[in-house]
């Protein structure tokens, strides 16, 4: 196998990770076009990484940590810009960073308290980023004069909040399951 292709993957998902600030900064300055532009890159990009990962079984520690991080951080930071200039609900902001802070901690938790910890995102997680990737774009077009959204807007931001409550809720749910297991010990 070709070395540079083994790392390819990690390659790309650094270059999402350094990505972030620059979406930032085009949101910070309204310039949603771009913001728009670059968050779409940043999904192409994540989606390919993972196609790759997974095509010619490149799976690394690294990637398996540092992907999901970047992840987060770019919904993260894209939902929190928004929910600044008044395009995202603040109780929607406020889920996302609820969720993500769960499933942080929870996370560091487990793997020092019980054992460690092999992250793998849930199906309903895919389908909370989905939806949350499908509005954050859909808000970044509207507000980019794109095409208008702002009528089932509303709406959507239901639809995400019950999939990040959901979401967050199945993570609690198993890890605390699977960490009272391992506290617990083998059974004799």
């Amino acid at each position: 196998m070709n070395r540079e292709l083994v790392n390819l993957p990690n390659a790309i998902t650094v270059l999402r990770a350094l990505l972030i600030p620059v979406i930032v900064y085009a949101l910070a300055t309204q310039r949603y076009g771009l913001g728009l532009a670059l968050f779409v890159v940043q999904a192409v990009s994540d989606l390919a990484d993972g196609v790759i990962a997974r095509r010619w079984n490149l799976r690394t520690r690294f990637g398996a940590i540092a992907d999901p991080v970047a992840d987060k951080l770019t919904m993260l930071s894209v939902t929190l810009m928004l929910a600044g200039d008044g395009l995202v609900p603040g109780w929607l902001a406020a889920m996302v960073i609820a969720r993500d802070v769960l499933i942080v901690f929870g996370a560091v938790a487990y793997h020092f308290l019980v054992h460690e910890l092999e992250m793998a995102p849930s199906w309903l997680s895919k389908v909370n980023t989905g939806f949350e990737f499908i509005v954050l774009a859909a808000v970044l077009a509207d507000a980019a004069l794109l095409f208008e959204a702002e009528p089932w807007l509303p709406t959507a931001f239901v639809v995400v909040g019950v999939t990040i409550a959901l979401s967050g809720a199945q993570y609690a749910w198993e890890w605390g399951l699977r960490a009272v297991r391992g506290l617990r010990g083998p059974r004799s």
